[in-house]
């Protein structure tokens, strides 16, 4: 399983998750086309936000918001 998961929720919600859970977090990051991606510590931790968030998880494709400036 990879380190990173999408999730079909806020981003404020996901991180109060992770800490409910002791779940680390490696990178996290709004969805243009809605929801939450994070990369989480380990696979194991993974897994462990798949099985909180079920149905919630983002299987197909996503948008991301682009992080850094293009150079021309």
């Amino acid at each position: 399983m990879s380190r990173a998961i999408n999730i079909d929720a806020p981003k404020e919600h996901v991180v109060a998750t992770c800490a409910r859970r002791k779940v680390g977090i490696s990178a996290i990051e709004s969805l243009r086309s809605g929801g939450t991606r994070v990369v989480t510590n380990n696979a194991d931790e993974t897994a462990i936000l798949a099985k909180a968030y079920g149905k919630k998880v983002i299987s197909g494709e996503v948008t991301r918001t682009p992080t850094r400036l293009m150079r021309q």
